[in-house]
């Protein structure tokens, strides 16, 4: 049942994410030959006035496939015959409703949950190192001149850092806090990294944060904060990624993603929801990067349109997508084989 449940929110948000194209496609007056989620062969195809809708095999992506999107069409309702300004709105209506399905996740996970921290310092816990600096009641803005805006924030700031220690072995972070309604400057705070005896370390947070007190306004305030702070963390994530920092074998596609969600289900409803919102709201920010075959390379050539006032040769497009989606492909197989790697060895427990 756990891997049921998560296998359908994976194809929720990858419904959620069609759907945003279709409807928009649908307002601005665009014939829509065919609605697919999937990939591969078709199990089920039902025909509309003038739209198929179609089950894939597979279900992993999904696509909209519009008149004159991939090549020219005289037809009025064709895609290329529209303006470009209604044309990025179909395009990136996708990513948008992701982002969308994260933030009313991440509300269900902020009114499930226990208690949610918010930057308010509470207290300090026996053997402090910060708390000569940082005072009870001190509202965090920032860690290492990173804006924090939610618990987590300055979580991933401490354990993903430039590691500056002192002489003791301490880690020195630099801090901004709201005091008596003045913004502060707190320079090398001491964190107590820990050794343990697998050679790993963890770092001694310190200090603890007042929960939130949680009304509409509030609920909807740490919602929006929520889903920022994720979209922030995995772009902080891809450029990590691009430096090296990561490698293939830090990836998970679909096979690890289904494991990893269908885990979290027996964790209750807070850990499923919040895995869910870092999902659709990973798939909406990884979907707005220029990248050939993604939404982000097809808005990307509609701003060079819309300046250039012609749009580039269908051709060239099309083979520049063709090759992106090669690349995709041949990535996701790679990603897909350490996945179930993982899987058989254990590594996702």
């Amino acid at each position: 049942m756990q891997i049921v449940i998560a296998i359908l929110a994976f194809c929720v948000i990858i419904i959620i994410h069609e759907l945003g194209h279709f409807i928009a496609a649908k307002l601005c007056g665009i014939q829509v030959n065919e609605f697919a989620l999937g990939m591969g062969p078709v199990i089920l195809r039902k025909k509309g006035k003038q739209t198929s809708y179609v089950i894939r095999l597979f279900p992993i992506g999904g696509a909209v496939s519009m008149e004159g999107e991939s090549e020219d069409s005289d037809n009025p309702r064709a895609f290329n015959r529209k303006p470009v300004w209604q044309r990025m709105i179909v395009i990136i209506a996708g990513p948008v409703m992701n982002l969308v399905l994260g933030f009313f996740a991440a509300m269900i996970y902020i009114c499930t949950v226990s208690a949610v921290g918010t930057t308010t310092v509470s207290s300090f816990p026996e053997g402090s190192l910060c708390s000569d600096q940082l005072m009870t009641g001190d509202e965090i803005v920032s860690v290492e001149n990173t804006p924090v805006w939610t618990t987590y924030d300055i979580q991933y700031k401490l354990t993903n850092n430039d590691h500056r220690t002192n002489s003791d072995g301490n880690l020195l972070l630099d801090f901004k806090v709201k005091r008596d309604g003045k913004t502060i400057e707190l320079k090398d705070l001491e964190f107590t990294i820990q050794q343990n005896e697998d050679g790993s370390s963890d770092i001694i947070y310190g200090f603890y944060v007042y929960p939130l007190e949680r009304n509409f306004g509030t609920v909807l305030e740490y919602s929006a904060r929520e889903t920022a702070s994720i979209s922030r963390m995995i772009i902080f994530t891809i450029a990590d990624l691009f430096k090296g920092k990561y490698g293939l074998k830090d990836l998970s596609g679909p096979v690890g993603t289904v494991t990893v969600v269908s885990q979290s289900v027996s964790y209750g409803l807070p850990s499923f929801m919040y895995l869910f919102a870092f999902i659709t709201i990973n798939v909406g920010v990884f979907n707005l990067l220029p990248i050939p075959a993604l939404d982000g390379c097809r808005f990307l050539f509609l701003i060079i349109e819309a300046i250039r006032r012609k749009p580039l040769k269908p051709e060239v497009e099309g083979i520049i997508h063709l090759v992106g989606f090669g690349l995709l492909m041949v990535l996701m197989l790679v990603v897909t084989f350490g996945d179930i790697s993982k899987l058989i060895s254990g590594g996702f427990q």
